[in-house]
């Protein structure tokens, strides 16, 4: 199983938005989004929200997700 790692982090300072923004703009759970940040490496995510703070970046899922181990 593969790791990633989710740039919610650096997408959010580059917008100057904060966790509780991304959370609002994207329909996530805000607790869900600060564990996404937390972790460095994550072996499951809710891809439906993963789509969700993308879609809330305007950016793809490839900007969002760095895969970290196959």
């Amino acid at each position: 199983m593969g790791y990633v790692r989710l740039r919610i982090r650096e997408l959010a300072d580059q917008k100057g938005w904060t966790l509780k923004e991304i959370a609002e703009r994207s329909g996530v759970n805000y607790n869900t989004v600060k564990s996404y940040v937390q972790r460095d490496a994550l072996n499951t995510v809710d891809l439906s929200a993963v789509f969700k703070i993308a879609s809330a970046f305007e950016v793809t899922l490839e900007d969002l997700v760095e895969v970290l181990q196959d």
